[in-house]
């Protein structure tokens, strides 16, 4: 990709796990990326791991800010003029192991706010410079989840975004075609990252029982949202699912 073709990305939760794979994984492909999470040591950690293949921009934030998102996408803006890409991928799972009832309404508001409310402030922020910018348009890639389709055990919070982020995507699809803007959505199933640690020790499965789950590389998901980035504005994968190929999804409870 040469200079004049050079993309512009953000990618949010981008200091570990698929966000880190997604960035490094889009740097390497040419692209310029604005890497943001709460922890700049993690981020700059990122940029690091990309060496000198990569045009990376760290910005601190906290995606359930209005503030810190304005700040974001006002860097971008600033450094590179456009944006070709937002890469929605920023969440938390919340309290593992707490029944519904025994949930604390700050637990609830604090997954809610990261992962549905973060989602639509960086989605706005992104639509308003796609909108704007000459020439018009661009694409959100939002993470959703296997669990935007099928709950886990004692995950109300979560499984409750995670369905919410599928009506965001599909508004911000609709919502984005007079303006070249796209949006799609990957439905991601047990990538081995931070979150995912305990797959591999054993989770509570719908029978009751605890059971060890398959895990796949997120290298093979940050492949996945490089393909869908890389499509013209014309073409759209509006939903995909990947997933470790013989996890309990298919056939769960």
């Amino acid at each position: 990709m040469d200079a004049v073709a050079k993309k512009i990305a953000v990618v949010t939760g981008a200091g570990s796990g698929i966000g880190r794979a997604v960035a490094l994984t889009l740097a390497g492909a040419g692209w310029s990326v604005a890497l943001a999470g709460r922890r700049m040591e993690a981020l700059e950690s990122t940029a690091e791991a990309a060496g000198l293949s990569g045009d990376l921009l760290c910005v601190r934030a906290d995606v359930s800010s209005p503030d810190d998102v304005a700040a974001l996408f006002t860097a971008v803006r600033e450094r590179y003029g456009r944006l070709d890409l937002l890469f929605n991928n920023a969440g938390t799972f919340g309290p593992g192991g707490v029944a519904l009832e025994d949930l604390p309404y700050e637990a609830w508001r604090h997954v809610v706010d990261v992962n549905l409310t973060g989602a639509f402030l960086c989605a706005q922020a992104a639509y308003r410079l796609m909108k704007d910018q000459d020439p018009q348009g661009g694409r959100i890639i939002n993470n959703g989840s296997i669990s935007a389709h099928v709950p886990r055990p004692n995950s109300v919070a979560y499984t409750a975004t995670k369905h919410a982020m599928t009506g965001l995507t599909k508004s911000l699809s609709l919502d984005g075609r007079p303006f070249r803007i796209a949006c799609g959505q990957i439905d991601i199933g047990n990538a081995a990252t931070e979150m995912t640690e305990r797959m591999q020790t054993g989770i509570l499965q719908a029978n009751g029982q605890l059971a060890v789950e398959p895990v796949m590389d997120a290298a093979d998901v940050a492949r996945t949202v490089l393909h869908m980035a890389e499509l013209p504005l014309e073409a759209n994968v509006q939903f995909a699912t990947v997933m470790a190929t013989t996890m309990p999804y298919i056939g769960r409870g």
